[in-house]
């Protein structure tokens, strides 16, 4: 009897479709594993990364931040604030600003506020109002010092700062068109400017340029540094239009040191 061999040796490879499909197996085959493969080789990249990107830790972190400058800033200067309304012979009202600078609650303001005035009043931070007369001026210099009749329960003279740089951080405080204790900051931006006063007086001059924000209603009030010193008292502001609103250039009188001098301030 014939012999046959068992069908599991037969090893006639397959022909026309049957050797299409086993092709196809076979690449099947090598894509899957090249995909696993290349997941692998990608998985292990990934957390090699992220394993050198965790940056080594000996003690646990912090999330303290440091509260704003302005904010500091603002909250160092804000009890020292004064609203100022000053009656003039026309019946008209002069608003301005002011700073409290001595331990008599003396206020510190620009002459122009208060020039020609028939009856001043003076608003403190607390809330307490009181009449006020002027003590002291400098009109060349355009500083005027008040001394209220009733003075707050609590005096909290500004501190005085030394002289600035083009370029050093500055906060305006004070009413600017009746908004009480308005802050605004910017960057001094000129030394030493001249600007020609308004009753035609001549000039004034030696005075900080600076870009914060400042309306009718600021005049008077402090210019100060990032520790919260008074550096100069607000004057002016550039108004080539001829229109009393912020154009982006103001002017302040210096206190201390640089800048060209500035106002007197009495001593507490």
């Amino acid at each position: 009897m014939p012999r046959t061999a068992p069908s599991e040796s037969t090893e006639t490879p397959p022909s026309g479709a049957g050797r299409g499909r086993w092709r196809a197996v076979v690449w099947a085959v090598f894509g899957a594993v090249v995909a696993v493969g290349t997941y692998a080789l990608v998985d292990g990249l990934g957390s090699s990364d992220s394993e050198q990107a965790a940056p080594a830790t000996t003690g646990p972190t912090t999330t303290t931040v440091a509260p704003a400058v302005a904010s500091v800033v603002y909250r160092t200067i804000q009890p020292s604030l004064v609203l100022i309304q000053a009656s003039l012979p026309d019946g008209s009202t002069s608003l301005g600003s002011g700073v409290i600078v001595t331990k008599q609650a003396q206020i510190m303001t620009a002459d122009h506020v208060v020039e020609g005035a028939t009856s001043i009043e003076v608003t403190f931070a607390d809330g307490t109002t009181s009449a006020a007369e002027v003590v002291d001026s400098t009109p060349e210099r355009d500083t005027a010092i008040l001394q209220p009749e009733r003075p707050p329960s609590v005096i909290v003279p500004a501190v005085l700062g030394g002289g600035v740089k083009v370029g050093d951080d500055t906060f305006s405080v004070g009413n600017p068109l009746g908004l009480a204790d308005s802050m605004t900051a910017g960057v001094v931006s000129g030394l030493d400017r001249s600007i020609e006063r308004e009753d035609g007086g001549g000039d004034l001059g030696g005075l900080i340029q600076f870009d914060a924000a400042v309306n009718p209603g600021s005049s008077g009030g402090p210019l100060l540094n990032r520790q919260g010193q008074v550096v100069g008292i607000v004057t002016a502001l550039a108004n080539p239009s001829g229109q009393r609103f912020f154009v982006g250039i103001g002017f302040a009188v210096p206190i201390g040191g640089g800048g060209g001098g500035g106002g007197r301030i009495p001593p507490s």
